[in-house]
């Protein structure tokens, strides 16, 4: 009697390896490739990955083999061989993923009993791309395939459509080909219906490989680049923008602009209030959902054809027009500390004047003890709002972790020998970027009445030299004083001193580390030495010496 042989169970594995560089490729990838009987793929994806390859059997086909390619896995997994099917990018992005599961489905597949099916994930083009290009899919993205050879064009078109008018940053897949080339002209003609002709668009031929190409121009002047099938298309929502060649999108709407450093000052939890997050949906009170009639009828499930009429309705309805789009989106609020300038501490009739008619009901004024007001307002257009209140005569500076120099008002302009060296340091120093916000005080006599001596920076004139004063804390339970580390700087020095100083701070300092924690920490700043216990010191306050 002859043995009964029992055949092995056939495994499909479904393999996304990336954009085709090995480095990218992930090592579950690496290890299906490895363990397979057949390998079968489009026949540039078996080049690309021709060095990992030994003894498998390889079966290529065309670029438009889709389908065959899917059948043939099966029957091949049917005869119990481990098939590795191969897709660029992602297998369930545009990939076999879906074509596979069709062919079993078909064919009456079941999980526990067919053929084994493992979907391995791979890094997609949109990721890839965006990661040349900087950081543009930050914030809600999507992906459309330009290629009508499965999909009609009527629905790509709807769906460039929907996806243009609610602000979608969209990566365009197959965005032209030899014969296929109206797509791509046609899809830019839909998005300039919603977004300015200078929205960032990135373009990425061959992502990894060593033909790679990368592009950032505008939405207007796209089609002047070389785009083909290799290529991946990323456009830009309304907030993109590029800077030193790179393209960023950022993570919300509601950011906080000032002029050098946008930052978001609420905490998580605070975020979730409603006062904060206005664009937010949340609870309401008027809950409709009771007064829906309960019922016992179960209806059929929908046809595909009835879906697929149900989702071109649905996308005809989000289609707006995009003045009603442009209006939609969240103005960014901008940020800035203002003044009358650096010694004047007087605003004039006309500057309020202004300010309030810029505030208007959204905007605000907070009164600060820092000789400046803070200014919030959403706008669409902070550079032009800037140039305004340049040209009123406000003194702007940004807010947050930045260098503030402040200074007295000598006597009301009645002793103004040290203003010229308090201009010059604002001038230098004022807005930069330090890890946690440094006020830098000049008093114009030794008087010191605008209390440069609670300061982190100090500086007072004084009988025609400076005095220094380092590591004040003028808040807090532990508020003190600051160090007296030199008397007598020469005038000509002061300016090269401040600068050293804040130069070590910005450089030594860890996030966040308050200047006189910092001081204390590393001991000496430029040999200017921090003393453990403060010895009291005498200021002859005569004013004027």
């Amino acid at each position: 009697m002859g043995q009964v042989r029992i055949m092995k169970r056939g495994k499909l594995l479904i393999v996304g390896f990336g954009p085709g560089d090995f480095a990218h490729i992930t090592e579950r990838a690496r290890e299906a490739i490895q363990e397979s009987d057949v390998i079968i793929g489009y026949n540039t994806y078996v080049d690309l990955i021709r060095g990992l390859l030994t003894d498998q059997e390889i079966v290529r086909t065309g670029m438009t083999e889709e389908v065959s390619r899917a059948q043939e896995a099966v029957r091949q997994a049917e005869m119990g061989k481990t098939v590795a099917v191969i897709s660029s990018g992602d297998a369930g992005v545009y990939g076999m993923a879906g074509l596979i599961y069709e062919v079993l489905i078909e064919k009456g597949w079941k999980e526990e009993e067919g053929v084994s099916v493992e979907v391995i994930p791979g890094i997609s083009a949109i990721n890839s791309c965006a990661s040349l290009l900087g950081a543009p899919v930050m914030h809600d993205a999507c992906t459309i395939s330009l290629s009508d050879h499965l999909t009609p064009w009527e629905l790509i078109a709807h769906r460039i459509e929907a996806a243009a008018s609610a602000d979608f940053v969209i990566a365009l897949y197959n965005p032209r080909s030899g014969r296929r080339t109206r797509q791509i002209v046609e899809a830019q003609r839909i998005l300039l219906k919603y977004r300015s002709k200078d929205t960032p668009v990135g373009i990425v031929k061959s992502a990894y490989r060593e033909r790679q190409k990368v592009v950032i121009t505008t939405l207007d002047r796209m089609l002047e680049h070389e785009i083909g099938m290799l290529t991946t298309v990323i456009i830009g929502n309304s907030s993109t923008f590029i800077y030193d060649g790179k393209m960023i999108t950022p993570r919300g709407y509601q950011r906080k602009y000032t002029l050098g450093e946008s930052h978001q000052r609420l905490k998580p939890g605070d975020r979730l209030r409603p006062e904060n997050e206005p664009w937010a949906l949340h609870d309401e009170t008027n809950d409709k959902t009771n007064d829906i009639p309960a019922t016992n009828q179960v209806s059929a499930p929908p046809s595909p054809l009835e879906l697929a009429e149900e989702a071109l309705l649905l996308l005809g309805k989000a289609s707006q027009s995009p003045e009603a789009v442009s209006q939609s989106f969240p103005k960014a609020v901008f940020e800035v500390a203002l003044s009358p300038g650096v010694a004047n501490k007087k605003f004039t009739s006309a500057q309020m004047r202004y300010l309030a008619d810029i505030v208007e009901d959204d905007g605000e004024l907070e009164y600060t003890p820092n000789h400046y007001i803070i200014l919030r307002k959403p706008t669409t257009d902070p550079s032009q709002m800037i140039e305004r209140l340049r040209a009123n005569g406000f003194l702007l500076n940004p807010v947050g972790a930045v260098v503030n120099v402040k200074a007295c008002d000598f006597c009301d302009g009645e002793k103004t020998e040290a203003l010229p060296y308090a201009e010059t340091l604002a001038k230098k120093l004022s807005g930069l970027a330090v890890p946690k916000e440094l006020h830098i005080a000049i008093n114009g006599c030794g008087m010191a009445c605008y209390g440069a001596a609670l300061e982190d920076i100090g500086i007072i004139y004084r009988r025609g030299k400076f005095d220094l004063m380092l590591g004040g804390k003028r808040t807090g339970r532990n508020a003190h004083a600051a160090e007296m580390a030199a008397e007598g700087i020469e005038p000509e020095r002061i300016i090269e001193t401040i600068e050293a100083i804040v130069a070590a701070y910005k450089e030594k300092a860890f996030p966040n580390e308050a200047f006189h924690k910092f001081f204390k920490r590393i001991g000496n700043i430029e040999g200017f030495v921090y003393k453990e216990e403060q010895k009291a010191f005498a200021i002859d306050s005569v004013c004027g010496d």
